[in-house]
């Protein structure tokens, strides 16, 4: 009976590429989208998924994320006070329109996701940068008015995708919604928001990442990437063959789905991604740091790990991972710990006194709190497990739910009290400097922490010349930005590539979370 439900489903998603095109298409499945495929004004993983297929840059990352290789790039030098990267690019790269990439495309490109007029979330990733100049046909110099010792890790991120000046200023406010112009192994065809994107083999490519053993072309004529939002949907079609990969596959199906004889599950040898609950500690009924730390200790971690992700994730009492690089096992562990007592005697000494109607009340003032997330994923069952757990000590959480293309809109409004999100990152440095510094405010930094010593400390990480000062530096952020309960950190989530047995070649990746990356060693 199960699997004719499971069958039934998938002829309903009608996914499939049927005919003799079919052999040549590969075919992949998303729960939800994003709002654009920009580069520069996105903070979405989606975007990252797309983008690695459709664009490059000039460095890349192996699977363990940590080692760096050359990409766009052939190779690069650093000044003695780490002030100026210079690159030496590849000369035989070209854009899907056939146009050669030359230094001004990256510096066209390096100029536009640092100029303040883009607005772009990740322009800290770039560091501060004083100058990016072409020095020949293919060189490029990067000078920077203080040292950055991430540079090239986060030059490999989707926010340094290589992109060509006459394609956006063609588009417009087009680019990245009705064509995009990149030197990916794959190129743009079509997007249907919400729906379907559509891309096409990138013929000439020959320049991948040296972590793939084939340079290039891919094999496959055309990718096509489904949006497939409904769990039950999405695993009857994987199931019965109309797709050949996802890893937006529900985390209960994937003891059944390890067991069919049609898929296999890949895991990458890295992965850093946590859950988490962001506090906007400038709202009244969470500014008070006990309020955050007693909503924080009122939620079991261990049963939401066991019930809702079916194991697929480690209950987290830090920001970062353990084994993540910069890591501190000083910093306060605990935001983890589960006392439901401990949080109700902080509340009581926070003001909010427990009222006739199970809720809490301070000064005639109900303890109700606003909570905005994804409508896709783990965060409507996450939260709504929350909203159990702090219903138990007498907080009333609301929750409302976004479709992944408006999300990041309505969370820039900040008329909210509490967010949820997952993201990854690729070490302590990038994932604390991207949400803790006040530079970030208002966004990604939603809490609106403002803290002059944070901020030092995570300049001081990312000048530093030593690993040991680096990491001294990055143990006190962490110090301050758990003690003072600014998030409240859920799961460290495992991740998971769900291939069709017919691939062949299949390594997962992970780097912020695309587990495909580039598939450039995929075939059938």
């Amino acid at each position: 009976m199960r699997t004719r439900i499971l069958l039934a489903a998938a002829a309903a998603v009608s996914i499939g590429a049927g005919g003799g095109a079919a052999a040549q298409t590969l075919n992949y499945m998303m729960n939800l989208d994003a709002p654009h495929y920009d580069p520069h004004r996105t903070s979405s993983g989606t975007t990252a998924d797309v983008l690695f297929l459709l664009g490059d840059t000039l460095t890349t990352i192996d699977f363990d994320l940590k080692t760096i290789k050359p990409h766009l790039a052939k190779s690069w030098t650093v000044s003695d006070d780490g002030k100026l990267y210079t690159f030496q690019l590849r000369d035989d790269v070209s854009f899907c329109s056939g146009k050669k990439m030359t230094a001004e495309d990256v510096v066209y490109s390096f100029k536009r996701v640092t100029s303040p007029e883009t607005k772009s979330p990740f322009y800290w990733r770039m560091g501060k940068v004083k100058d990016v100049r072409a020095t020949g046909p293919y060189t490029v110099e990067y000078e920077l008015e203080e040292p950055f010792n991430e540079l090239p890790l986060q030059l490999s991120n989707f926010q340094g995708t290589i992109i060509n000046k006459e394609n956006v200023e063609s588009l417009g406010k087009d680019f990245g919604v009705k064509g995009f112009d990149g030197t990916g192994p794959y190129c743009w065809e079509d997007w249907q928001p919400r729906s379907q994107m559509t891309m096409k083999r990138h013929d000439a490519y020959k320049w991948g990442p040296p972590i793939y053993e084939n340079p290039g072309p891919v094999k496959f004529e055309k990718l096509v990437m489904k949006i497939v939002p409904e769990e039950s949907a999405r695993v009857a079609a994987m199931l019965s063959g109309q797709v050949d990969y996802s890893f937006s596959m529900p985390d209960q199906s994937l003891p059944t789905i390890a067991k069919a004889p049609t898929v296999k599950i890949y895991r990458p040898v890295a992965n850093q991604r946590l859950f988490y609950l962001g506090f906007k500690i400038t709202r009244e009924n969470i500014a008070d740091k006990r309020v955050r730390l007693a909503l924080s200790q009122a939620i079991d971690r261990e049963q939401i790990v066991k019930g809702i992700y079916f194991g697929n994730a480690e209950p987290a009492s830090s920001f970062v991972h353990p084994n993540a690089s910069g890591y501190s096992a000083e910093a306060p562990q605990t935001l983890g710990k589960y006392d439901p007592t401990a949080s109700e005697r902080l509340l009581d000494e926070a003001g909010w006194k427990m009222g006739d109607d199970g809720f809490r009340y301070k000064d005639g003032k109900k303890l109700e709190l606003q909570l905005y997330g994804f409508a896709a994923g783990r965060s409507p069952k996450v939260t709504e497990a929350v909203q159990g757990f702090w219903r138990k000590i007498g907080v009333d959480l609301k929750l409302q739910m976004w479709d992944g293309t408006i999300v990041f809109s309505k969370l820039a409004q900040q008329d909210y009290d509490i967010w949820s999100i997952a993201f990854p990152y690729s070490s302590a440095a990038d994932a604390l400097r991207l949400y803790f510094h006040s530079g970030n405010i208002p966004t990604p930094n939603r809490m609106n922490w403002k803290d002059p010593e944070t901020d030092r400390l995570l300049e001081a990480a990312l000048a530093a010349k030593t690993e040991e000062e680096k990491n001294k530096a990055l143990a006190e952020v962490q110090k301050i930005v758990q003690g003072n309960a600014l998030w409240v950190p859920l799961a460290h989530e495992g991740l998971a590539l769900v291939a069709s047995s017919k691939l062949k070649n299949v390594k997962a990746h992970a780097f912020y979370t695309s587990l495909a990356y580039k598939t450039l060693d995929w075939s059938k």
